[in-house]
């Protein structure tokens, strides 16, 4: 009796347990959490709570993996540089001011429309208020219209604001590029802030060597206001820069190679800022263009084809002087 019950028990137990607890049956109860002398089920309970452990845990540890990515993602706002955002709130410190009474302004005006409309239908549902009717007709005018009114001011400003952090941020962007002064030089384009207004001349070979010709009879009076030059080559070619090397054309020759001595580092970045420019201006990516920058580095106007150097010349205070000081933000105004 002994026996047909140790062999039941057995067959059960070889029912329920998996295949790796057969291996070594000397250690089957063992393995299995079953203690000799408790009822086989005890041990099964065990198995399910350790089982479902094991799944919350694995459940957790996706959840944290999963937020821990989500919260490491860069949201759409992270774009704009801190920087971007001072120098947007000191070109308009008041912005935010006016963009938070406009929010109040709409809550207000939504709040009295809420309570004109209540006032509404009850007038409407009594008879004996039927002339009270055109008066909240017309509080409720108001009310919509002051609605309609702020919200287009704050949508107006909100809009010149995000375009305002765009252009800021492209700036920086510029700001950050690198530009070889020397063989031995290397500088960020923020480096000349305050000391040189940029004209970047983008395009092929032949029409950067079209813009140093052309640029010759201006080449004392661009330096004496602080113009320099960027070629930036599109088409991979060299362009043709001929210096007249004879002593008489000496001085020229030094001032010609001060206007055009720098050179744009890591060409894919510069490439990839001026399509971005290129397309917010809506203009043909095959297209030369030239982009002149003002004293504190902002873009200060643009255009296809070469660079106006004569009405730079007449636009442009010079760079030293009496008037240097004074004249610095009269350099055009920001595109």
């Amino acid at each position: 009796m002994a026996s047909a019950t140790h062999n039941s028990s057995t067959l059960c137990f070889n029912l329920q347990t998996p295949p790796n607890c057969l291996i070594n049956r000397s250690s089957n109860f063992l393995h299995c959490g079953h203690r000799y002398g408790e009822p086989l089920y005890s041990s099964i309970r065990a198995r399910v709570r350790l089982q479902r452990r094991i799944r919350a845990r694995s459940r957790a540890s996706v959840l944290t993996v999963v937020s821990f990515s989500s919260a490491n993602k860069p949201s759409p706002s992270s774009d704009v540089s801190s920087t971007a955002r001072i120098r947007s709130e000191v070109l308009s410190p008041f912005r935010s001011v006016r963009m938070f009474f406009y929010i109040a302004f709409v809550a207000s005006a939504s709040l009295g429309g809420l309570i004109t409309i209540t006032q509404l239908i009850g007038a409407l549902g009594n008879p004996s208020r039927a002339p009270e009717v055109p008066v909240i007709l017309k509080d409720l005018a108001i009310d919509l219209g002051a609605v309609s009114i702020f919200a287009f001011l704050y949508y107006r400003e909100n809009k010149a604001k995000n375009a305002q952090l765009s252009r800021l941020s492209r700036e920086e962007s510029l700001s950050n590029l690198k530009l070889r002064v020397n063989e031995k030089k290397t500088i960020p384009v923020s480096t000349l802030r305050g000391i040189a207004r940029l004209v970047i001349c983008a395009g092929p070979a032949s029409f950067i060597t079209e813009s140093f010709n052309s640029s010759e009879p201006f080449t004392e009076s661009l330096l004496e206001r602080g113009v320099l030059v960027v070629p930036l080559v599109t088409d991979g070619d060299s362009p043709s820069l001929k210096f007249d090397e004879s002593e008489e054309q000496k001085q020229v020759t030094t001032k010609r190679k001060r206007l055009w001595q720098l050179a744009p580092v890591f060409i894919t970045e510069w490439f990839e800022w001026l399509e971005e420019q290129k397309k917010l201006a809506g203009v043909s990516s095959e297209s030369p263009v030239y982009l002149s920058l003002r004293l504190d580095g902002r873009v200060r106007g643009s255009g296809v084809g070469y660079p106006p150097w004569k009405a730079l010349v007449a636009q442009l205070p010079p760079a030293k002087g009496i008037w240097s000081g004074l004249l610095d933000g009269m350099d055009g105004r920001v595109l």
